[in-house]
């Protein structure tokens, strides 16, 4: 009863802000054919350029199809002509062959009146350090604290110019009307989308749902969604997804769900930097399908069999990502919300909340296989959808063996949450808060908080400053390749991040170093590896099962492999044709031997 009162709750705070702000979503009207297009994104990846153009209403007989076009010298040249989708008015194109050595400018032609111009960015792979904006649930409604257009974000990043932009989930807030509410996204940050490579990937309320377990695709009958599936009719999810995803790489394994309902789950290097892709909504179970009570009191008792979280299909994804390095200094994993459940209070301070099965602290196997892989490959990981900025050390077998997330606050704040643990975390860096440190999460998750930014405000009733009292902001991510360190800045909204004395979010910034993603305290050394060339990929396998234990490009041309159990093992330095292996090593407490390898 609580759980439906508490959706309810929701649902009618939702219909309020939407009523306050019935003309928000209204489009332009008596808009000139000179104006069809609204804003266009791209990604580049493996020579590919993909790009997605959005456009306003296609008027009566008006054509249902645009051109690409790019500009060399004063000449603007027509790569390809694309179908306009419907529902949704885009268009999609697809460039095999892409110099990513050079920068490009590019516009969309429509009816050869509507023309609208971007930038498509030469590969910064030269950089020393790559810089990502992200940003989550992104609300235009004023009881929400959303402003429209987020100027304070535009004049910042126009300012920082960061190479890569990642949105992780709900872009929109409207439950029926997605096109609408997606144009206003553009509309907002358009100019920054349309000029840098950009992620975008779907959440719950994108495709009209409070909360969403995909549960491979099933068909449900309520909003609420905890019997795992999707609510709204296919094809509006359908144009969700075509929306929001036709532009990043194409998918790892494009097979269709049920419903047809389709997959974009998939990797982008950019800037010497992987980013793997996953849809960790998607194939999750259901609570309702899975859980044979409503409550429990021992959170262990729910981690049941049959419970699944990402699925072996995004899961041998992962595996295979994870010794592929071609053109990738670093990794990083993006998702929509973290692998745990940090939150203690929701949504007023003084309303403690025992678990959340929405949290990917649930189902725990499933965490805990998710984290197992990602580790591998030394990835941080980056999402959203928490309405709480926070930095977590994730640990699997022992606290911190696993990697480092980061959960950007929500741009627009209205259902707030609190990192407010009974007890102080142990083994806190000195002077940090108490809730700080290492704790047990509701599913008794080993999790290391670094940072967390709580809302000063206790309620979520309207007030002035809904914005900084709520803890509204967005995530800014440093890779610096050459120290192979990443750092994590959390910056609240209406904030000049350059003048004199700005500062992050308290507790911001937090960095760790690559091989912190997969820390072994007291594990078993391998031979000290001497290379003949520098920064190669060093993969390390079990002997007999040939499992991948981790794999690494490091820097330098010294590198002492660790592992976490004594064993025979295989190691493998190099790629393509010039990998060479080393067969049965031994690891060691200490472990005093040096092999020398020649790099052909």
């Amino acid at each position: 009863m609580k759980k439906i009162l508490l959706f309810l709750v929701v649902i009618l705070e939702l219909n309020m802000a939407f009523a306050q702000s019935k003309n928000i979503l209204a489009l332009p009207e008596n808009q000139a054919p000179e104006d069809r297009i609204c804003f266009a994104l791209y990604t580049v990846h493996d020579n590919i350029l993909k790009l997605t153009a959005q456009f306003y209403p296609i008027k009566d007989y008006e054509p249902f199809s645009s051109l690409l076009q790019i500009k060399n010298g004063d000449i603007w040249e027509t790569l390809q002509e694309s179908d306009i989708e419907y529902p949704g008015y885009t268009s999609h194109f697809r460039i095999e062959h892409w110099d990513d050595t050079k920068q490009k400018n590019y516009r969309i032609v429509h009816n050869n009146k509507a023309f609208y111009e971007g930038t498509i960015q030469k590969n910064p792979n030269a950089k020393d350090e790559i810089v990502m904006a992200a940003f989550s649930c992104l609300s235009i409604y004023k009881r929400h604290g959303g402003q429209e257009p987020a100027k304070d974000i535009i004049d910042n990043l126009k300012k920082l110019k960061p190479d890569v932009l990642f949105f992780a989930g709900d872009q929109v807030y409207n439950h029926s009307e997605h096109y609408k509410n997606w144009i206003k996204f553009g509309e907002s940050f358009g100019e920054l989308i349309s000029n840098t490579p950009t992620i975008t990937i779907p959440d719950d309320h994108d495709v009209g749902q409070g909360n969403l377990w995909g549960n491979g695709g099933k068909k449900i009958s309520s909003r609420d969604g905890d019997q795992g599936g999707y609510y709204m009719p296919v094809n509006y999810i359908k144009e969700v997804e075509r929306t929001q995803t036709s532009h990043l790489p194409d998918p790892y394994d494009p097979t269709p769900i049920e419903q047809g309902i389709g997959v974009y789950y998939t990797n982008l290097t950019w800037g010497g930097i992987s980013f793997a892709i996953i849809e960790d909504r998607k194939f999750k179970s259901g609570p309702k399908r899975v859980l044979e009570k409503k409550h429990y009191k021992d959170t262990r008792e729910m981690d049941v069999d049959g419970a699944t979280l990402l699925g072996e299909r995004q899961l041998d994804f992962l595996e295979d990502w994870t010794t592929n390095w071609k053109d990738a200094d670093m990794k990083a994993v993006l998702s929509q919300t973290i692998f745990t459940n940090l939150a203690t209070h929701t949504p007023t301070i003084d309303k403690k909340q025992r678990y959340s099965t929405d949290a990917n602290g649930w189902p725990q196997s499933g965490r805990n296989k998710a984290l197992k892989v990602i580790r591998k490959s030394f990835s941080c990981m980056i999402a959203g959808d928490q309405h709480l900025g926070s930095v977590v050390h994730h640990g699997v077998e022992d606290w911190n063996n696993a990697g480092f997330s980061f959960a950007v606050p929500a741009t627009s704040n209205f259902w707030m949450r609190w990192w407010n643990p009974d007890a102080p975390g142990k083994n806190r860096m000195k002077g940090a808060p108490d809730y700080t440190g290492e704790f047990k999460d509701a599913f008794h998750n080993k999790i290391t908080v670094h940072a967390v930014a709580n809302p000063t405000h206790k309620d979520n009733k309207p007030r002035e400053d809904l914005l900084k009292g709520r803890a509204a902001g967005y995530g800014i991510i440093k890779f610096n390749k050459p120290n192979r360190q990443i750092t994590f800045e959390c910056w609240e909204r209406n904030v000049d991040m350059f003048a004199p004395n700005s500062r992050p979010y308290t507790g911001w910034p937090v960095t760790c170093n690559q091989e912190d993603n997969f820390l072994i305290k007291n594990g078993y050394e391998l031979p000290t590896l001497k290379l003949s060339k520098s920064n190669q990929v060093v993969t390390v396998r079990d002997r007999y099962t040939k499992d991948v234990i981790h794999s690494i490009r490091i820097k330098g041309n010294t590198y002492k492999p660790k592992v976490m159990y004594s064993g025979i093992y295989t190691v493998e330095v190099g790629e393509g044709e010039a990998m060479q292996s080393l067969y049965d090593l031994e690891a060691k407490t200490k472990n005093k031997d040096i092999i020398s390898v020649e790099i052909l």
